[in-house]
Order: C-alpha cells, then structure tokens, then sequence
C-alpha cells in the first residue's frame, strides 16, 4: 500500500515550488480534525473539501479532514506520501485554474483499519461525520426508501468482523461513540438519496430498532458538482502546472453548489462563507437537481452510450440531443417540480445544458451510466409517475426508460458491448425475455422486454406496470431504438 515519498511528488515539503497561485489556501495543523469523512474519492475532493478549506480561509477555524478509504488502498497510499495534499483543476472551455487543497489532515483504509475508524468515530474531537459513497452503498430500497437487510449488514451490526457496508459502519460508529460518552454528531449524507438526511436516519433507526435519539443528527444535503474520474491526461495537466506529480489530482468544472439543513449539535465549518447555502428545506433544491441535472445526464449517458458516444460533451453534440433534451427538462420534468424561491427552471435547466456541453469536463457516458437500478427512481421513475398521475404522457422521459432498457442489452447500436455495472445487473439480465436478440430486439420482442423490466419492483412501483399506455409509449420508443439507433433516434425527435 506504501507510495514512497520523492522530492519531484507533491508534498509540505514541495510546496515552495509551486506557482503561488496553486499553493492551499490553508494548512491545518497535524492534528486538526473536527470532520470524518467516508469516501475519498474524487468528488469528495472536489466538493466537501474545497468547500471546507475556503471556509476555513474565509472565515477561520482549523476543521481538518480525515477522509476514510471503503476500498481503495492505492489512493491512501498516494495520498500519504503526499502529506494529504492534491490538486484539483478547474476547467471550462480552453481556459483551467488549478490549487492545491490542504483541508485533508488524514486516511483510513477501512478494510485494514476499521479499529481506528471506529476510534476516530467515537473522538470527541470529531463534530461532524460526512459520506460521499454513491446511492447503491447504502442499501437501501429504491422504492420505500427502507434498509435491505441481508446477510453481510447481520455480520457488521453483530459486530462478528470488522465492518464492510456502510450502514453497518454507520452504526458500528455510533454505537462507539455512545458507548464512550462522546457528544452528538451530525451525520451528513452527501450523496443523491431524495431526502437523505432522514433516509440514512431511518436505516439507522431500522438496523438498532430505535436509533440514537437526538444524540445523533441528519442534515439534509444537496450537492452538485460535475466531477468525472482521473485520467492519465488529468495527472498530466497537474504536473505540468505545479511542476510536481500529483497522484491524487482531479479535474472538474467551474460550476458547485451545496444546500445544507443547518442541524450541528457540535459545530461546523462556516461553509456558507464558501457560499454554501444553509436553509430549512433542501425539497426544492434536491429535486430540482436530482430531475433536471441528474435525469437529464442519465437520459444522455444511456443515449451516448447506445450512439457510440464516449463523453457527456460529444453526446450533446449530436443533431437534435440539446434541443430533445430541453423539451424533456421543459415539458416533462419542469411541471413537477415545486423550484427554490427565486429560482427559474429554465435558466437552471440552460445552465445544465451548458454544463453538459462543457468539452473540457470529459464525463464518461459509462461512468454516468453505471448503477441504473439506484438511480433512476429519483431521476426519472419519479417524474415518469408523477405526470402520470396527473393524466399526462411525458413522451421524453419515456424516451429515456427505453434508453435504459436498450442499454441493459448489453450491445451499442454499433455491435460494441456495453457493460452492465449495477448491483442488480443478475437480476436485470434475468428480467429480460430469453428470446431476445440483444444486438437488435426485434418489433415482437420489445413489448415482452418492457413489461418485464417494469416488473422489477425494486426500481419501478407496480403503478407503472400496470399502466398500458405507458407500457406502448416505452414499447415505442425502444422499437424506433432498436430499429434506427440512437443517434437516428433523437435526430428525428422534432415534433
């Protein structure tokens, strides 16, 4: 797991030869904590630490962050022999701006540390837990929103093993921290679960029949960054910048927004002053994201993907992609959403596109397209079922249930395999009807392929189903899918 220091990496002791510009904007002291974050990944980097950071340059405070690895040995290991320094870039356009963050002041690698980690929980010294760990870690039922209990979860919560998922690390946590008399905690969920602060409490409550009372609290979060994975080109960019290698760098837009609850029984950064915004309600704010921004990138990752497109940004610049996906932010999502005071959907749904065209953020239409089965119930089943329930057919968001479907297949319109990474990927394949021709469903097998996928409750509810003109909306599009391609698909969405 070591990374052996070296004078040309980027470290303390490097830091004189940066460009001043790319130096932290703080340097906590070595025993700074205050903040345990689980997810050490890109986004994290990208968002809850620079936020912290500026905060702490901003407007003082010495909140230091000990990020907690759940897998990935390799990154703590770079980051260690980085002091916890890395850099993340800013891109837009031809133009990049590139800082080194200082707000991370340790890593645990929990499959190897979990002891330590449950220490750090217990740490009166720690105020607030965080987590950026993606929707499917959390285990919990896409449709009812409660905790899938099975055999690995039984194991942590017995505490038979160190812990392996994240509820179990949840309460493992707490009950350490309880157990030694510590203060309350905020425990915030930085991740795209409608509601999260009281998802993560009730899979807390459900997993210790009870919970922790008002010991423990569960803001409610809505975080919005576009950060794609590390390439070779994004450590590249870094190195030429700094003048030193960077094995932790991230790239990322401009753009950032964050939507927090205000609920810290033991304090917090000033993140505000980072321009965070502190409010009673995270509702509007979530679901504004989570169906424009987050449902219109998955409408164009399955697209994309299907068309042979490799990025968000080429997927855009198809014939007649931007304009389908305005008319589904337009005429299907928009009339189901209750927007922040002061907010206009169709100057936030023209900055999502915008965003999407940005040539610079190179996302990756597999990456956004991964775990379909935990994501499209709050990005599109539930503008599908909402404008159903008013009687009407949101013909674009059908458009993108039968992208989805398409794309389960396994095959691009090109003959190139498509990868099916989702939890419930057996469960997917087995849905579809053995007759099938993945590299191009024929008009008699597509019906049977909808009302089969549809079937599966754990991502549609049973209204949907059962709904038959819905069922020949979906049926239509995945035949015009499967017959003519994507690509030809979204060039002829012009009525």
């Amino acid at each position: 797991m070591a990374v052996k220091a070296s004078p040309t990496l980027l470290s303390r002791t490097t830091l004189s030869v940066l460009p001043p510009a790319a130096r932290p904007l703080i340097t906590p002291g070595d025993n700074a904590m205050g903040l345990l974050h689980i997810g050490v990944g890109a986004f994290h980097r990208a968002h809850q630490a620079v936020f912290t950071e500026e905060a702490m340059a901003a407007a003082g405070g010495d909140w230091g962050i000990v990020a907690v690895a759940p897998r990935s040995a390799d990154l703590v290991a770079q980051l260690r022999a980085q002091d916890h320094l890395y850099s993340v870039t800013s891109r837009s356009g031809d133009s990049s701006r590139t800082r080194v963050v200082g707000a991370l002041t340790g890593t645990r690698h929990l499959p190897t540390e979990a002891d330590d980690v449950l220490r750090l929980f217990a740490d009166p010294a720690i105020k607030v837990v965080t987590l950026t760990v993606t929707e499917k870690a959390y285990r919990l039922d896409p449709t009812t929103g409660t905790l899938r209990m099975d055999e690995e979860i039984r194991a942590d919560l017995a505490a038979q093993r160190a812990p392996v998922t994240i509820p179990g690390l949840l309460v493992r946590g707490l009950r350490a921290r309880a157990a030694a008399g510590s203060p309350p905690v905020a425990i915030v969920c930085c991740d795209n679960l409608p509601g999260n602060g009281a998802r993560v409490r009730g899979l807390v409550e459900f997993a210790t029949d009870g919970g922790f009372g008002d010991w423990a609290s569960y803001p409610s979060t809505m975080v919005d960054r576009i950060v794609p994975a590390s390439t070779p080109s994004t450590l590249q960019r870094a190195a030429t910048t700094l003048g030193v290698r960077d094995l932790a760098a991230v790239d990322t837009e401009t753009y950032r927004q964050w939507v927090l609850t205000d609920d810290f029984p033991g304090g917090r950064p000033t993140w505000e002053a980072a321009g965070a915004i502190l409010t009673t309600d995270v509702t509007p704010w979530e679901q504004l994201k989570l169906r424009i921004l987050n449902g219109v990138h998955s409408t164009a990752a399955y697209l994309g993907a299907l068309a042979g497109c490799d990025t968000i940004a080429e997927t855009l610049a198809l014939p007649g992609m931007a304009n389908l996906l305005q008319r589904l932010i337009t005429e299907d999502i928009t009339p189901t959403l209750n927007p922040p005071a002061g907010v206009q959907v169709s100057t936030y749904g023209a900055t999502v596109l915008s965003r999407f065209a940005n040539p610079a953020i190179e996302h990756r239409t597999m990456q956004v397209a991964m775990d379909g089965s935990q994501k499209l119930p709050q990005r599109l089943v539930g503008t599908v079922r909402d404008r159903r329930r008013r009687g009407d057919l949101p013909a674009y968001a059908a458009l993108a249930i039968a992208a989805w479907m398409r794309f389960t297949m396994g095959v691009a319109d090109d003959g190139q395999p498509l990868p099916l990474q989702d939890p419930l990927a057996d469960v997917i394949r087995a849905a579809l009807p053995h007759s099938i021709d993945p590299s191009r469903p024929q008009a008699g097998s597509t019906g049977a392929a909808v009302r089969a996928l549809l079937r599966l409750d754990a991502i549609f509810p049973t209204e949907l189903a059962e709904d038959a003109e819905l069922v020949a909306a979906i049926t239509g599009w995945l035949d015009e899918l499967s017959t003519n391609g994507a690509a030809a698909t979204v060039k002829a969405c012009t009525w």
